[in-house]
């Protein structure tokens, strides 16, 4: 009989465990042990120090690039906000100096002047190019811009209105350009005054990030040199060596365009503050003295078309000449001469009123528009003034642009030098602490 022999009972074994998450296991401890073993000893602190070295001197190119950058682009940016605003402010002393023209016209009566009726024309004409050219500089000027155009729209409108009843002699042509005047005073010059502002602002905030650039480079090369320090010390206290040659000489470069580079933001900065309280503020001191002298002109007009009751056009003219001389005073060293033209404009403005007051009206209008048979002529004096103002506006304002951007010409050098003396002060490093690895190998 044959007995059939069972199989014996089959022994469970654990699945083994899949083979790639075996190598990943074994393999991450091992790169963690040959990283720590690359940093272990002296060769390993070698190593740290290399890299420490060459990481801050990279950083020191980026922070001194980074320093004149800032520096560069607020200077640039100064002048380009100091050209808007007197950009802006052009477009107010046309706009005042044409509102004088149609007031001090309208005494003639009948047909005005041609040369005061173009120049009229002229002064529109100039303030609607400054208004196109304001709006392509600064886009963030171009909606108020915008308003200002349509202010001026209904001004011109109620100015051809006034001329067209005034060659007909309607007295209602006084009416039309006291309306005008007001469009002008209170719709159109706070536009003009709130864009000023807006610029004046961004003009200080420019001057006073000018200094700042100045920090990147300091700090960037002080916590540069103090890392160099460190690692010098202990080289030479481990390898008795008391000079490592290319981590001196990365040193010395890094202290180098510290030094300079400091000197030259320093240098530019005071340029700026210089330009700032010298140029710039006295462009802006002529700038308001021509508009508060063009407004005087105009409420000098408005006066005597008043006839007997200008009382408050008459008080805003002494108070735009009381702002013509404070504004002559700030602008003292570059208004020679302008003080004299506008006290004998002053001295006919006295004889206008003298005449006006003791009932004399038709021989203030002669006066006041220059038909006068006396030595008195006030549209002479005002134009000698308006010339003179011009041309030392111009000159001062090229003036702010020219040192501004002989400020920014001093610092694109080292600006440019930066990052290059970074990179090579990292291969210095690397040069100087690899001489010393080679020793342990």
């Amino acid at each position: 009989m044959t007995q059939t022999q069972s199989a014996p009972p089959a022994t469970w074994s654990p699945p083994a465990p899949p083979t790639g998450t075996a190598q990943t296991a074994a393999a991450t401890p091992s790169r963690r042990n040959a990283i720590a073993q690359w940093f272990q000893g002296t060769p390993g602190r070698m190593r740290a120090f290399l890299i420490l070295g060459a990481v801050v001197s990279i950083l020191f190119g980026i922070a001194a690039a980074q320093g004149h950058a800032q520096s560069n682009g607020a200077l640039e940016r100064a002048e380009a906000n100091a050209a808007q605003l007197v950009r802006i402010q052009g477009i107010h002393t046309n706009l005042v100096s044409a509102n004088a023209d149609a007031t001090n016209a309208f005494l003639v009566g009948g047909l005005e002047p041609p040369a005061q009726r173009q120049h009229f024309v002229d002064s529109m004409a100039a303030a609607a190019r400054l208004i196109s050219e304001a709006s392509t500089a600064q886009p963030a000027d171009q909606n108020v811009l915008g308003q200002l155009n349509t202010t001026l729209i209904t001004y011109n409108g109620l100015i051809e209105q006034a001329r067209a009843n005034n060659r007909q002699g309607l007295p209602i042509g006084s009416q039309y350009l006291r309306d005008a005047n007001s469009v002008l005073q209170d719709d159109s010059l706070p536009l003009v005054n709130a864009l000023v502002q807006a610029n004046e602002k961004r003009v200080d905030t420019e001057f006073n990030g000018v200094g700042r650039g100045m920090i990147w480079v300091l700090v960037g090369g002080l916590l540069t040199l103090v890392v160099f320090g460190i690692t010098l010390r202990w080289l030479a206290r481990r390898t008795h060596r008391y000079l490592n040659i290319p981590i001196v000489i990365g040193a010395a470069l890094v202290l180098i365009v510290t030094i300079l580079g400091g000197v030259s933001l320093s240098s530019a900065s005071s340029a700026a503050s210089d330009t700032r309280s010298d140029a710039y503020a006295k462009t802006l001191a002529l700038s308001t003295a021509r508009i508060a002298a063009y407004d005087a002109r105009s409420n000098e007009s408005l006066t005597l078309i008043a006839r007997g009751s200008g009382d408050a056009f008459d008080k805003a003219f002494n108070t735009a000449s009381a702002t013509v001389d404070d504004q002559l005073g700030k602008a003292s060293g570059t208004t020679d001469g302008l003080q004299g033209l506008w006290s004998e404009y002053k001295a006919d403005h006295k004889q206008v009123r003298d005449k006006d007051t003791t009932g004399n009206w038709d021989e203030a209008v002669n006066i006041a528009v220059g038909t006068s048979k006396s030595e008195n002529n006030s549209v002479e004096t005002f134009k000698a003034f308006d010339t003179q103002s011009a041309a030392q506006l111009q000159s001062t304002s090229d003036d702010v642009s020219a040192k501004l951007s002989d400020a920014r010409s001093s610092i694109r050098f080292f600006g440019w030098l930066g990052l290059p003396i970074g990179i090579l002060a990292a291969l210095l490093v690397a040069w100087g602490m690899s001489q010393r690895l080679e020793e342990y190998r």
